[in-house]
């Protein structure tokens, strides 16, 4: 076990937090590459291989192309590179957090963090879970994306934006509600 994996989950997502305002500080190629130096630094202390790292960035796959080309177009092609090299490194990082941080940790923490807001009535274990939810809700999204991207080049409309966003749309939508019969099932609907 790594001395990351033993840092505690609130330590290591205030650490999160930090490195996120530390990524919007980069503005140079130089930047970019310094901090995807300490991304791959962090996953080596971690004692977590290239696949690790793969699996983290890898849904950003179909996205990263698509927003070089847009950003390159709109900014111009240094400003794009900076920007997806923060967005991927961003990605990477909060992979490292849920790869070495058991999700009841993180649920814990969150709770923890979220606990003051009792006095104005907000549910700190249910703010906790949407949150939850939402993290877990980008790999499951890029997922659907990759799936939606495979289908569409297999009928030859790789470049067709209404073949992308029509069916991640309606998929999504349908993950959602799935998500929501879920949890109202389980008694998670009752506001009180």
């Amino acid at each position: 076990m790594s001395p990351l994996h033993r840092l505690g989950a609130g330590t290591k997502l205030l650490g999160l937090c930090a490195c996120s305002l530390a990524l919007l500080a980069v503005r140079t190629p130089a930047e970019s590459g310094v901090a995807v130096l300490g991304v791959l630094a962090l996953y080596a202390a971690a004692r977590l291989g290239p696949r690790a790292l793969w699996s983290q960035v890898r849904p950003l796959r179909w996205f990263v192309p698509v927003l070089v080309a847009v950003q390159g177009a709109t900014l111009g092609p240094t400003a794009a590179t900076v920007l997806t090299t923060r967005l991927v490194a961003l990605v990477a990082l909060a992979g490292l957090v849920t790869l070495t941080t058991p999700t009841s940790a993180i649920l814990g923490a969150l709770e923890r963090a979220l606990g003051p807001l009792r006095r104005v009535r907000v549910d700190a274990e249910r703010a906790a879970l949407v949150l939850a939810l939402a993290v877990r809700s980008v790999p499951v999204l890029a997922s659907l994306a990759g799936s939606v991207r495979d289908a569409q080049r297999a009928r030859g409309r790789e470049h067709d934006v209404r073949a992308l966003a029509v069916p991640l749309v309606v998929g999504a939508l349908r993950r959602a509600d799935a998500l929501g019969e879920a949890l109202r099932a389980r008694g998670l609907d009752d506001p009180g």
